[in-house]
């Protein structure tokens, strides 16, 4: 059985992110790849899942895509929570997802219908945390968020399942990882 990592967190305005320009988005990339390098490595994973939602989890997949250089073998999943999703987002959100999709090895909608109601969510986090073998999730537990609901989830499979990993990247982990970056390379933030 493929070993499969859900990677999500905080959609994209709840961290203030609303364009490719914040100054946040490198170190969050940043943290993602190294995070799911380790991950991948101590885990042997195969498989990074996402649902397509804004913000960490589409910056999840892109840096899916980037790390298929290092693992030629690493494919990325996209599973929906209904058709249509990124229907009323802004037009380069749209272009970035379609992006994402078209350069998936697997697109699915968990219900295959346009949104109805907010059951679509609940089925959607239950169904992606069944169908992984850990979770990756951006998270500060001083600020809840859409990450709350994987992670109820997730902490439900654990009471039956042992063998389920939890893995965080923090704030404090953003905070360390942004200090490194400024001392090595302190001409990157005079821009």
């Amino acid at each position: 059985m493929a070993n499969v990592l859900l990677v999500t967190g905080y959609k994209a305005h709840e961290l203030g992110i609303f364009n490719d320009d914040h100054p946040g988005l490198p170190i969050i990339k940043a943290a993602l790849n190294g995070r799911m390098v380790q991950i991948i490595e101590e885990k042997e994973v195969e498989w990074i899942l996402i649902s397509g939602q804004t913000g960490v989890e589409l910056w999840a997949g892109e840096v899916a895509l980037d790390l298929r250089e290092l693992y030629p073998d690493l494919k990325l999943a996209v599973l929906t929570p209904f058709l249509d999703q990124e229907s009323k987002w802004k037009e380069p959100t749209q272009e970035f997802y379609n992006m994402i999709l078209a350069e998936a090895d697997f697109v699915e909608s968990i219900t295959n219908r346009p949104y109805e109601n907010p059951g679509q969510f609940k089925a959607k986090n239950e169904f992606l945390v069944r169908k992984s073998h850990a979770m990756l999730v951006l998270y500060d537990e001083e600020t809840p968020g859409s990450p709350d609901y994987y992670l109820k989830e997730a902490k439900n499979r654990q009471r039956t399942d042992a063998a389920y990993e939890i893995f965080t990247i923090t704030p404090i982990d953003l905070d360390l990882l942004e200090q490194d970056m400024r001392e090595s390379n302190p001409d990157f933030y005079k821009q």
